[in-house]
């Protein structure tokens, strides 16, 4: 072999996303399929941004702004920030590349949940660093444990809130316990992609912390609650000093003229995101309580997705919904064997799905 691939990424894994529509339905020969393992808005998107999309076709051909200045702009109104406290780029996934390749090196640490979104650990591997993976504590991040293993080589650490998979959160109550134990030359991660969807009063106000702690990082996503998941956008709050390294590092050109445009139309939509919210929180109910009639244990959920605990291997109830054309996530994927990530769809598709998992169940234990 003639050409040298660099160690740190032949110890990677591929990340396996969920599985799309058009595949399962060439694999399985079925004509319907429900897809609820993305955590994706059944609501779709804003009307307003639909509109504006349509309009947008006939300027294909121009490149986007590369400061995203309108939608900073407007961000920065809303949430009474300077424009130079934003970065934006290609999703949320995107964003904590570039702060790995600013803040990690060879020999460097970064820590993070055991069970927790996998760019976190991936991107951490591919700068050379090492991963430092605390286990869960009643199935949420051990915040207290992240914060106590910390070393002079941390230079990350991450917390995401509500956590993906699990769904829960730390509250306010509790951060304030650990933060001010994090040395300023670590730099604290808030990766609030579902925090749209927290209903928790205690949940803590990361652009509050940010004032006093400048190593913050926070970041946000407009793929989930605000449904622009194909289109990629993500943002970030921090200190100017900070955002200004991150911005040496971005793509002039990672977020496209749809995804702006579309980005800056949805952020002033309050009442889509308000009925985004109430519908989320309805349904989770909903489910809970389709659980619990199951006799099956969940997990509290803040986020527009819930784990539940199948009692048994989850791998024919992973296939058996597949067989009925419904895409779940399940456990064995996420290091969380016996279990399920379901994503909140409609009120019709969430009834079908539970009708479903019932029959799996039963199916799999004859």
């Amino acid at each position: 072999m003639e050409y040298k691939v660099r160690e740190e990424v032949k110890k990677l894994s591929k990340y396996v996303a969920g599985k799309p529509i058009s595949e399962v339905k060439r694999e399985y020969g079925i004509d319907r399929v429900v897809k609820l393992a993305s955590n994706e808005n059944p609501l779709g998107t804003s009307e307003k941004v639909k509109k504006l999309i349509v309009e947008l076709v006939s300027e294909m051909n121009m490149y986007p702004d590369a400061s995203s200045y309108d939608f900073k702009e407007a961000l920065s109104k809303k949430l009474n920030v300077t424009r130079d406290m934003i970065f934006c780029g290609a999703g949320s996934d995107s964003l904590i590349n570039v702060i790995c390749e600013v803040f990690l090196d060879k020999g460097d640490e970064s820590i993070m949940a055991e069970i927790t979104f996998p760019r976190y650990e991936s991107n951490t591997i591919l700068m050379g660093a090492t991963p430092v993976k605390i286990p869960l504590k009643n199935n949420g991040l051990d915040i207290e444990a992240m914060v106590s293993a910390i070393t002079d080589n941390t230079k990350v650490i991450w917390f995401c809130n509500p956590n993906n998979p699990t769904g829960g959160i730390f509250t306010k109550t509790e951060f304030d316990k650990v933060i001010g134990r994090i040395p300023k030359n670590v730099i604290i991660v808030m990766d609030e992609a579902y925090g749209e969807y927290v209903t928790s009063k205690d949940f803590p106000n990361s652009l509050e912390l940010l004032k006093e702690y400048p190593n913050m990082i926070i970041l946000k996503t407009l793929s989930k609650a605000y449904g622009l998941a194909s289109l990629r956008f993500g943002y970030g709050i921090a200190k100017e000093e900070i955002v200004d390294y991150l911005n040496r590092v971005i793509n002039s050109f990672d977020v496209n003229l749809f995804a702006q445009r579309a980005a800056l139309v949805a952020i002033e939509d309050d009442d889509f995101i308000i009925n985004v919210k109430e519908y989320n929180a309805r349904e989770r109910e909903v489910l809970y309580k389709s659980f619990k009639e199951m006799g099956l244990e969940y997990i509290h959920s803040e986020a527009n997705f819930i784990m539940v605990n199948v009692n048994g291997d989850d791998k024919p109830i992973h296939e058996y919904l597949l067989r009925s054309g419904y895409i779940i996530r399940p456990g064995y994927l996420l290091d969380m064997p016996g279990w399920i990530r379901v994503s909140l769809g409609t009120k019709e598709q969430n009834i079908e799905f539970c009708d479903l998992l019932k029959k799996a169940i039963e199916n799999r234990d004859k």
